[in-house]
Protein backbone atom coordinates (compact mmCIF):
# COMPACT_ATOMS: atom_id res chain seq x y z
CA UNK A 1 0.00 0.00 0.00
CA UNK A 2 1.27 3.29 -0.70
CA UNK A 3 1.39 5.84 1.71
CA UNK A 4 -1.00 9.07 2.16
CA UNK A 5 -0.79 12.19 2.48
CA UNK A 6 -1.80 12.61 6.35
CA UNK A 7 1.32 14.75 7.38
CA UNK A 8 2.90 14.08 10.26
CA UNK A 9 -0.75 12.55 11.89
CA UNK A 10 0.86 9.03 12.51
CA UNK A 11 3.85 9.66 14.07
CA UNK A 12 2.22 12.01 16.26
CA UNK A 13 -0.13 9.19 17.49
CA UNK A 14 2.62 7.36 17.74
CA UNK A 15 4.50 9.53 20.01
CA UNK A 16 0.94 10.34 21.84
CA UNK A 17 0.43 6.53 22.14
CA UNK A 18 4.25 6.10 24.02
CA UNK A 19 3.64 9.01 26.14
CA UNK A 20 0.91 7.55 27.28
CA UNK A 21 2.67 4.30 28.32
CA UNK A 22 0.42 2.16 25.82
CA UNK A 23 0.68 -0.43 23.51
CA UNK A 24 -1.04 -0.62 20.01
CA UNK A 25 -3.24 -2.83 21.35
CA UNK A 26 -3.97 -0.81 24.71
CA UNK A 27 -4.99 2.24 22.41
CA UNK A 28 -7.12 0.26 19.39
CA UNK A 29 -9.15 -0.96 22.62
CA UNK A 30 -9.46 2.15 24.33
CA UNK A 31 -10.37 3.82 21.34
CA UNK A 32 -12.92 0.68 20.37
CA UNK A 33 -10.87 0.29 16.85
CA UNK A 34 -8.93 -2.92 15.45
CA UNK A 35 -5.09 -2.93 15.91
CA UNK A 36 -4.24 -3.40 12.17
CA UNK A 37 -6.36 -0.60 11.56
CA UNK A 38 -4.54 1.85 14.17
CA UNK A 39 -0.99 0.35 12.72
CA UNK A 40 -1.67 1.32 9.36
CA UNK A 41 -2.95 4.63 10.47
CA UNK A 42 -0.16 4.76 12.26
CA UNK A 43 2.04 4.43 9.39
CA UNK A 44 0.74 6.24 7.33
CA UNK A 45 -1.16 3.67 5.14
CA UNK A 46 -4.72 5.05 6.10
CA UNK A 47 -6.77 8.46 6.56
CA UNK A 48 -8.68 7.82 10.02
CA UNK A 49 -12.73 10.17 9.67
CA UNK A 50 -13.20 12.93 12.25
CA UNK A 51 -15.15 10.35 14.45
CA UNK A 52 -12.16 8.09 14.38
CA UNK A 53 -9.77 10.51 15.42
CA UNK A 54 -12.64 11.79 17.99
CA UNK A 55 -11.83 8.35 19.40
CA UNK A 56 -8.06 8.03 19.77
CA UNK A 57 -8.45 11.53 20.80
CA UNK A 58 -10.79 10.87 24.01
CA UNK A 59 -8.56 7.50 24.74
CA UNK A 60 -5.04 9.26 24.47
CA UNK A 61 -6.89 11.74 26.75
CA UNK A 62 -5.65 14.42 24.11
CA UNK A 63 -7.66 17.14 22.16
CA UNK A 64 -9.15 15.94 19.23
CA UNK A 65 -8.78 19.76 17.64
CA UNK A 66 -4.80 18.71 17.83
CA UNK A 67 -5.27 15.82 16.04
CA UNK A 68 -7.55 17.72 13.63
CA UNK A 69 -4.48 20.19 12.98
CA UNK A 70 -2.04 17.14 12.70
CA UNK A 71 -4.52 15.02 9.95
CA UNK A 72 -4.93 18.67 7.69
CA UNK A 73 -8.40 19.01 9.05
CA UNK A 74 -8.47 22.19 10.76
CA UNK A 75 -5.38 24.88 10.78
CA UNK A 76 -4.00 25.85 14.18
CA UNK A 77 -5.93 29.35 13.95
CA UNK A 78 -9.13 27.24 14.06
CA UNK A 79 -7.97 25.08 16.74
CA UNK A 80 -7.03 27.72 19.10
CA UNK A 81 -10.91 29.27 18.35
CA UNK A 82 -12.49 25.77 19.22
CA UNK A 83 -10.24 25.48 22.46
CA UNK A 84 -11.43 28.62 23.91
CA UNK A 85 -15.25 28.12 22.99
CA UNK A 86 -14.33 24.23 24.76
CA UNK A 87 -12.87 26.03 27.93
CA UNK A 88 -16.42 28.37 28.07
CA UNK A 89 -18.32 25.79 27.84
CA UNK A 90 -16.13 23.29 30.35
CA UNK A 91 -16.76 26.13 32.91
CA UNK A 92 -18.68 24.36 35.59
CA UNK A 93 -19.23 27.88 37.88
CA UNK A 94 -21.21 29.17 35.19
CA UNK A 95 -24.71 27.89 33.97
CA UNK A 96 -25.45 26.86 29.94
CA UNK A 97 -27.01 29.75 29.33
CA UNK A 98 -24.55 32.04 30.69
CA UNK A 99 -22.18 30.18 28.41
CA UNK A 100 -23.87 30.52 25.23
CA UNK A 101 -24.01 34.18 25.75
CA UNK A 102 -20.35 34.35 26.43
CA UNK A 103 -20.34 32.59 23.07
CA UNK A 104 -22.08 35.05 21.47
CA UNK A 105 -20.24 37.62 23.15
CA UNK A 106 -16.86 36.32 21.79
CA UNK A 107 -18.03 35.39 18.34
CA UNK A 108 -19.45 39.44 18.29
CA UNK A 109 -15.79 40.55 19.75
CA UNK A 110 -14.48 38.30 17.15
CA UNK A 111 -16.38 39.77 13.92
CA UNK A 112 -15.89 42.92 15.17
CA UNK A 113 -12.41 42.54 14.77
CA UNK A 114 -12.27 40.79 11.38
CA UNK A 115 -12.46 36.94 12.35
CA UNK A 116 -15.18 35.39 11.26
CA UNK A 117 -15.86 31.79 12.66
CA UNK A 118 -15.11 29.87 10.17
CA UNK A 119 -14.35 26.14 12.02
CA UNK A 120 -17.72 24.72 11.58
CA UNK A 121 -17.73 25.38 8.09
CA UNK A 122 -14.36 24.38 7.06
CA UNK A 123 -14.59 21.17 9.09
CA UNK A 124 -17.84 20.38 7.53
CA UNK A 125 -16.44 21.54 4.36
CA UNK A 126 -13.82 18.44 4.41
CA UNK A 127 -16.33 16.26 6.03
CA UNK A 128 -18.76 16.35 3.58
CA UNK A 129 -21.38 17.65 6.77
CA UNK A 130 -23.22 20.59 7.21
CA UNK A 131 -21.89 23.92 9.77
CA UNK A 132 -24.77 22.89 11.98
CA UNK A 133 -23.86 18.87 12.24
CA UNK A 134 -20.62 19.92 12.92
CA UNK A 135 -21.56 22.46 15.78
CA UNK A 136 -23.45 19.64 17.15
CA UNK A 137 -20.63 17.03 16.92
CA UNK A 138 -18.38 19.70 18.66
CA UNK A 139 -20.36 20.66 21.37
CA UNK A 140 -21.04 23.97 20.82
CA UNK A 141 -24.34 25.25 19.79
CA UNK A 142 -24.94 27.92 17.42
CA UNK A 143 -24.58 31.23 17.95
CA UNK A 144 -28.04 31.99 16.91
CA UNK A 145 -29.38 31.48 20.37
CA UNK A 146 -29.46 27.74 20.03
CA UNK A 147 -28.85 27.12 23.80
CA UNK A 148 -31.45 29.65 24.93
CA UNK A 149 -29.59 32.33 24.93
CA UNK A 150 -31.37 35.65 23.41
CA UNK A 151 -30.75 39.29 22.97
CA UNK A 152 -32.01 40.07 26.49
CA UNK A 153 -29.66 37.64 27.74
CA UNK A 154 -26.65 40.09 25.96
CA UNK A 155 -28.48 42.89 27.10
CA UNK A 156 -28.36 41.50 30.64
CA UNK A 157 -24.66 41.46 30.17
CA UNK A 158 -23.81 44.75 28.71
CA UNK A 159 -25.91 45.94 31.57
CA UNK A 160 -23.48 44.24 34.22
CA UNK A 161 -20.66 45.85 32.49
CA UNK A 162 -19.09 42.97 30.95
CA UNK A 163 -19.89 44.66 27.08
CA UNK A 164 -19.48 48.17 26.46
CA UNK A 165 -22.65 49.30 25.26
CA UNK A 166 -24.15 52.59 24.59
CA UNK A 167 -28.22 54.21 23.82
CA UNK A 168 -28.90 56.71 21.36
CA UNK A 169 -26.40 59.21 20.96
CA UNK A 170 -23.52 57.68 22.04
CA UNK A 171 -24.87 58.07 25.96
CA UNK A 172 -24.45 54.63 28.20
CA UNK A 173 -27.36 52.84 28.53
CA UNK A 174 -29.35 53.49 31.76
CA UNK A 175 -29.40 49.78 33.77
CA UNK A 176 -32.40 47.92 33.82
CA UNK A 177 -33.93 46.50 36.92
CA UNK A 178 -34.06 42.44 36.81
Amino acid sequence: MASLNVGNLGEYLREQRRTARLSLRQLADAAGVSNPYLSQIERGLRKPSADILQQLAKALRISAETLYVQAGMLDERERQELETRAVLLADPSINERQKQVLLQIYESFRKENGFESTVEATLGAKLGADAESVAAALAVEDADGAGGADAEDAGRAEDAGDVEGTADGGAPKPPTTP
